[in-house]
């Protein structure tokens, strides 16, 4: 069976905005695949306000999540594959959920970039 990790955060982190409340996630900053910034990384961990006001293009996917946010008033990308998701919880009241450690925890190679050639290859047919 698929991880009940993801839809476990997309249904905290949309209860938690239904009661207008503000969505955090605990990241384990030290896990394989996550990018984030590291100046504010702490003890190996990052706490993230992915709130709509907070991010943009937020994507709570099976695999990852991402969003840009800024940090320091400067914008960034940020990547974290689900695995890496400590906890999810409203930052007002402290409610929401922890996850355990789930055994191998490593992430899915991320989603590939079509690579573009420098320049247009045209072959000649007859």
């Amino acid at each position: 069976m698929t991880s009940n990790r993801p839809y476990l955060i997309r249904a905290l982190y949309e209860w938690i905005l239904d009661n207008d409340l503000t969505p955090h996630m605990l990241v384990n900053a030290e896990a394989a695949g996550v990018d984030v910034p590291p100046q504010h990384v702490h003890e190996g961990r990052i706490v993230l306000n992915v709130s709509p006001t907070a991010v943009q293009t937020l994507q709570l996917g099976n695999d990852w999540i991402e969003f840009s946010a800024r940090f320091g008033g400067v914008a960034r990308q940020v990547r974290v594959p689900v695995g890496a998701v400590m906890a999810i919880y409203a930052r007002e009241n402290g409610q929401g959920t922890a996850f355990p450690e789930e055994p191998g925890d490593e992430p899915p190679p991320p989603p590939s970039q079509p690579e573009r050639s420098k320049r247009p290859a045209l072959k000649i047919v007859k």
